[in-house]
Order: structure tokens, then C-alpha cells, then sequence
């Protein structure tokens, strides 16, 4: 009986470890299908290592290497971007199969087979019934992969495949680069050239003897088929490491999972996603928590330390450098992650941010330029803005640590005045006031709007250190908007150098780089927001806030279906002409709170979290762009979201959860309440802080960060300007 009672008890307890557990909110297969561009397979927050399937090599479609609806798989492979317009990665493919050498590498399999969640994947490969299992830790990937039919087992390494834009750029973006084999190792190395050219270097072992190898592409000598003697059921377990600067970083990498089974490094991967994702503790339903968490997951899954386990790094420059504190980050898509997901890295991880912007500084050192879209430590310059400077402002006004401000501030300064940005001329921005559309023939309105805002956050840091001949040259720069600001339309308009408008004005055009236009990835409707830093004067240049408001009601209420010429894929999530899909429209619907309009921002952005966050693999509206939609939502999810991200000020909008608990730095929480939620109850009522009715629009980042309880009580009443 004592016996029966004892593990009555363990099985109660386990239960109870597993319903506590947030990792089992995670869905990572939502954002696979459609535009999310995810991927489902095994990594660790901020590792550098992706481990996922691929189902496909070329095009926007495949930016991450995978998408839901298909039913062939071509391999395994080591890194992949997360929710990205752009097109690369896809290194180092494993591909297991049995029996002769097939024309195709490529295994069809059963979606009841596949599953996915924190640091884990598995599926069953139906053409030799191979059971595919992938898990890692920062720098491996570790596969385990069951044969299930007995006699001769094989695996293919391809350093030739990659994520590219067609099938002739497969063939040729790999430069330099072969495999070597040594008795029971494999290493290797790739120079690829893609959106970045970068340098991936590799070391494999396995739990099995070697008992064959050939190379099946000539002198190449990349593409290497190893041979195992099998019986059926049995496994084969691979560890790779990867590195960027070399073979023996790959191999000093290897010992984080040298000594261990797959089963302790996918428990250690479990831990770790359950530690980061564990710091903010969710109370609603199961599908909400999906929802919430899996947005978490989503946001912290970049950007990734591509520094070797001894901290050395190839920088911007190519070389290799060695970092004082072993981390270095890259993939920092500033353009979309500076809005909302630095600033939730501020609050659950502030130390990372720190480290974040210390490798900003790094960056700068190598190639004096702040990074702009960095990819294994590569700059490709997509997007437009200088937007590592909202990110290190925000971090130096937050108090945050791990870098000197003066430094920072000096990185700031240079990138702000020197021409090394080739999107940017800054002495006919100066000459101007704005970037001219006969003279900058791509993108003048976006990138007018978006140096504006990097020079209100250059301002305030120049101020607080003292710098005031510094802060008056930025104010005035952030002012440029107004410039570009056309009254008769209350929209942002291109301009001439002769000062003239330009005409027509096709302000539903929709323009990116490959097509032109005034606007990034969307239209005057959707750019004319895109003053973060000065929602007071624009609402001025409207004509006041019933103005701005009825102006914000015409972009909601518009036609969706009216678009000019250029509209992109990623203008998607629409209401009216409201794009929730590009990043430029996040922080809107926050803007009628700012107008006085508290309602219209509870109604919208439930509507907007209704529609475009839903629980399925075609659940995103438009590209996770790693991970700032989902910080999107994690915010909003809370009841407030940062306008302006470099402010230190979260705007109210209406929680969506019953409640969220932060865990702070030194053992504080801060929750956040909402009483009385429901589908009808979307308006707030009242706001209380620590049992104090609040009035003001927004909480301040020091107040969250000092703990305590923000309770929401929710009506169906719709409410006034004053809460």
C-alpha cells in the first residue's frame, strides 16, 4: 500500500509539474503557412543555432526554409531566419534515408507524424521510415534519427544547399568551401553569398562507427554521403557544431553537447525556454495562452549570439574579433524590432539588451556605421533608418548596463552626420530639410520620417550627457517631418528640391525597393503616423485632436480593396487601409489614447488581435519579422505598448488577458490585472496602481520596473478621455 500511495503521489506531482509548465503553450507551427515565414524546428533563445526542416529552397516563400501545407521534406539544416522578407540561410542540411542512392534527396511524410515545441521536432520521413528527431543547445544541433527498417543506413551533408532565389543561385551562391572526412568526424566549411556574404564552418560526430563515405558531386567535394550499419530500430545520433569564425571554433562549440545524450541536451533545452518564457506568468484561457506564449517564444528567438563559446566573432569587416564579454549579436532587424521587441527585451532580459548594444558598439568599431539589418555579423542594409539609436537610447535612458554611454553616444553622432549609410546623404537632408523625390528616387517620405525619429533619440541622449549644442542640432532635424507634412491633405507627401509637391500625388501608392515610390512597403495613408516622436505636433499640424481622431478614422474605415500601384505582400492585415502586417502601423491604433480617444485604441486593438493573432499555421497577417509582431501582441496583451520606443513610456490601450505577472530584476513583480474581462467587457472602466485610482495615458517604465499591481477593471461602457 505504502508503495501504491508513493507513486500516486509521484504521478500527481508530475501532473502538476506539466500543467505548470508554459512551454506547452507554445505552438511553434503558428506562422509557417501564409506570410509568417516561421519555422517549427529545435533552438534556444538567442542561440545561434536553428536546427529546422526544410521543405523547399527558393523564394519569398521560403524565406525560412519550411512552410506548412507541404508534404516533402529535403533535409534538416542548422540555421534559419524567423519570419523574414528576405531570403538566406539554410546552412549545413542533414538528410537520412536508406537503401540506394535516390535521384532526389527529399522524403515525403505524414503531418500526423510531425510535432514541435520548445528546443524539440520530430517526423517520421514515409519514403524509408525513418523517425527524424532534432533538438540543440547556443552553438549545436543535435539529431537522432531512428532507423526503422534494418541493413545499410546512409546520410547525406550538403554544404551546397541554402535558402536562395531560385535554382541557378543554389548552384552558384556557395564560392569556396568542402567537407573532410576523419575516421568518426566530419568537418567542413562554406563561403555563400546571399543577402549577406558570410562564412559558416562546421564539425560533426556521431554515436555510430563510419563505415562508408563518397562524395556524390565530383571534386567539390561538398556534398558527402557517410554510410552506418543499421539493424531495425536503430539510432544514429549526429552533434554538430557551427561556427563563423573556423573549424576549430566549430570544434571548441561541439563541447556543449560533446558529453551529453539527446535526451539531456533536449531536457536542457526545455529548461531554458521555460526559464525565459516563465518570467512572465499568464492567466486566461488555453487558447489565449497559445497565443500569448507562443508570441514569447516567437520574440526571443532572435537576435542570435554568433560569437564561438571563447567570445571570438567575424565582425562586419570579415575579420575576426574577439568580444570582452563572449557574446555578440546579430540578426538584429532593427527597422521592424526597435518598435516593440527591444523594448520587451528591456523589461524580461535587460541584461542581453545591454549586451545588445554593446555589440551595436562592436559593429560600429569594425565598420564605423551602426548596424541598420545585420545578419551573421554581415550588414545587407535592408530596410531604411539608422535604428540601433532608438534601441541604445532607450536602453542608456532605462539605466540599463553592459556599456559605456559616451561611446554609445559618440557611435550615434557619427552615423547621424557621416555618409556611410547609402541610403542616407545627410548634407542634403540638412540642405533640405528632407530628402527630395527628384534626387532620392526611392523611398524620400519613409526615410525622411524614420531619420526624424533617430534624431529625437539622439537629442534626448545628448542631453543627459550635457551635450546641448549636440541636442539643439537633433531637435531641430526631428522636426523635419513637418517638411513633408501636406495640409491640404493632412497626409506625408513627397517634395521636390524646388520645394514644389510632387504631382499626382498617388497617396495610395504603395513603394519598396524593387518598385520605387516615396513610402517603404506602404502608402502616405499608412506613413503619414510615423512621427513617434512628436504625436502632440502632429496632432497640432491636423488641426487638433478631433481632427487627428476623425483623420485616424478614415484610415480604419477606408476601402481595403483600393490600393495604387506597388503594393507589396507584406501590406496585408487590413483594416481599411491600416496594414497590421508592416511594421510603420503597430503603434497606431495607440495614437487615439494620445488624441483623447481612449475607446476607439480598446475596440481596435482587440479587433486587430482577434483577427490577425490567431492559433493556426496561416495565423499571422503578415512576416513575424523576428519576432516585433509578436511583441506586438505580447504588449498588447499586457493593456499598454511603447509608441515610442525610446521614451521610457507604455501607452494604455486594454489587456486581453485576465492577468500577467512580471518577474523583475531583484525578486519584484509587477501584475497586471483586468477585472471583469470578457468578449462584451473590452473598455476600461478604471485603471488602479497598488490600490490608487490612476489617471495618466501611459505607465512609465521605471514605475513597472519598480513592481507592483496594475489593475484594469473592464466594461462594456465605452469610456471618456479621463479614465
Amino acid at each position: 500500500m505504502k508503495r501504491i500511495i508513493i507513486a500516486l503521489l509521484l504521478v500527481i506531482l508530475a501532473s502538476g509539474i506539466k500543467a505548470q509548465s508554459v512551454n506547452q503553450y507554445v505552438d511553434p507551427f503558428i506562422g509557417t503557412s501564409a506570410n509568417g515565414h516561421t519555422f517549427p524546428g529545435a533552438t534556444v533563445p538567442f542561440g545561434m543555432v536553428q536546427l529546422s526542416p526544410e521543405t523547399g529552397n527558393f523564394g519569398w516563400n521560403y524565406c525560412s526554409g519550411y512552410r506548412y501545407e507541404d508534404t516533402t521534406i529535403t533535409g534538416f539544416a542548422h540555421t534559419h531566419l524567423s519570419g523574414t522578407g528576405g531570403v538566406d540561410l539554410g546552412d549545413v542540411l542533414f538528410f537520412p534515408y536508406q537503401g540506394n542512392q535516390p535521384a532526389q534527396f527529399t522524403s515525403r511524410f505524414l503531418k500526423s507524424t510531425e510535432k514541435a515545441s520548445p528546443g524539440y521536432y520530430t517526423v517520421v520521413l514515409s519514403n524509408n521510415n525513418i523517425r527524424a528527431e532534432l533538438t540543440a543547445s547556443a552553438h549545436t544541433g543535435v539529431h537522432r534519427y531512428t532507423y526503422l527498417a534494418g541493413g545499410a543506413a546512409h546520410m547525406l551533408i550538403d554544404l551546397q544547399s541554402g535558402l536562395v532565389e531560385s535554382k541557378e543561385e543554389l548552384e552558384n551562391h556557395v564560392s569556396e568551401g568542402a567537407i573532410t572526412i576523419n575516421k568518426n568526424n566530419i568537418s567542413g566549411y562554406a563561403y555563400t553569398s546571399q543577402w549577406v556574404d558570410k562564412k559558416v564552418f562546421f564539425v560533426a560526430r556521431f554515436s555510430k562507427a563510419i563505415t562508408g563515405s563518397h562524395f556524390i558531386d565530383g571534386d567539390t567535394h561538398r556534398r558527402l554521403v557517410i554510410d552506418f550499419d543499421s539493424k531495425p530500430g536503430e539510432t544514429v545520433e549526429a552533434r554538430v557544431a557551427i561556427s563563423g569564425v573556423s573549424v576549430e571554433g566549430a570544434l571548441a562549440n561541439l563541447n556543449e553537447t560533446l558529453s551529453k545524450s539527446f535526451d539531456a541536451v533536449r531536457t536542457d533545452a526545455v529548461k531554458t525556454w521555460e526559464q525565459y518564457l516563465g518570467k512572465l506568468k499568464a492567466e486566461g484561457t488555453k487558447q489565449e495562452k497559445i497565443t500569448f506564449y507562443t508570441s514569447l517564444y516567437h520574440t526571443l528567438i532572435q537576435p542570435n549570439n554568433i560569437a564561438d563559446v571563447d567570445g571570438k566573432y567575424r565582425g562586419a569587416d570579415g575579420l575576426v574579433h574577439q568580444s570582452v564579454d563572449k557574446v555578440f549579436y546579430s540578426t538584429f532587424s532593427l527597422w521592424d524590432t526597435y518598435r516593440a521587441a527591444h523594448p520587451l527585451y528591456t523589461i524580461i532580459c535587460p541584461d542581453k539588451d545591454g549586451q545588445m548594444v554593446e555589440s551595436m558598439l562592436q559593429h560600429f568599431n569594425a565598420v564605423h556605421l551602426l548596424p541598420v539589418w545585420t545578419l551573421w555579423g554581415k550588414e545587407s542594409y535592408a530596410m531604411i533608418g539608422n535604428h540601433a539609436i532608438p534601441v541604445m537610447v532607450d536602453a542608456s535612458m532605462k539605466g540599463i548596463r553592459g556599456f559605456d554611454k559616451e561611446k554609445v553616444y559618440a557611435a550615434i553622432k557619427a552615423t547621424l552626420t557621416q555618409n556611410k549609410n547609402p541610403k542616407y546623404n545627410w548634407g542634403l537632408y540638412l540642405r533640405y530639410g528632407y530628402l527630395p523625390s527628384d534626387t532620392v528616387k526611392r523611398e524620400a517620405v519613409s526615410r525622411t520620417l524614420e531619420a526624424a525619429y533617430d534624431d529625437w533619440c539622439a537629442a534626448q541622449l545628448a542631453a543627459v550627457l550635457h551635450k546641448q549644442a549636440d541636442y539643439a542640432y537633433f531637435i531641430k532635424r526631428s522636426k523635419f517631418y513637418v517638411n513633408l507634412f501636406d495640409k491640404s491633405t493632412n497626409l506625408m507627401r513627397g517634395r521636390l528640391s524646388n520645394g514644389n509637391w510632387v504631382r499626382p500625388f498617388a497617396n495610395l501608392d504603395s513603394g519598396q525597393l524593387a518598385i520605387g515610390g516615396d513610402y517603404t512597403e506602404g502608402n502616405a495613408w499608412q506613413y503619414t503616423w510615423q512621427v513617434q516622436q512628436d504625436v502632440p505636433g502632429l496632432i497640432t499640424l491636423m488641426g487638433g485632436k478631433k481632427r487627428f481622431s476623425e483623420k485616424l478614422d478614415s484610415l480604419f474605415t477606408m476601402d481595403s480593396k483600393v490600393f495604387g500601384k506597388g503594393s507589396t505582400l507584406d501590406v496585408t492585415g487590413l483594416i481599411g487601409q491600416y496594414a497590421h502586417g508592416n511594421e510603420p502601423n503597430h503603434h497606431i491604433a495607440y495614437l487615439y489614447t494620445m488624441a483623447g480617444n481612449p475607446a476607439k485604441t480598446q475596440q481596435l486593438v482587440r479587433q486587430i488581435a482577434d483577427e490577425f493573432y490567431v492559433n493556426k499555421p496561416d495565423g499571422l497577417s503578415g512576416n513575424d519579422d523576428c519576432g516585433q509582431m509578436s511583441a506586438w501582441y505580447v504588449f498588447t496583451a499586457m493593456g499598454f505598448y511603447p509608441v515610442n520606443p525610446a521614451d521610457g513610456r507604455y501607452i494604455f490601450g486594454a489587456p486581453l488577458l485576465k492577468s500577467v505577472t512580471i518577474s523583475l530584476p531583484g525578486k519584484k513583480t509587477f501584475t497586471v490585472k483586468a477585472k471583469n474581462l470578457s468578449a462584451a467587457n473590452k473598455y476600461v472602466q478604471s485603471i488602479s496602481l497598488n490600490g490608487v485610482k490612476y489617471k495618466m495615458n501611459y505607465i512609465p517604465h521605471k514605475t513597472l520596473m519598480n513592481g507592483g499591481i496594475l489593475v484594469f477593471v473592464m466594461g462594456d461602457k465605452k469610456p471618456d478621455a479621463v479614465f
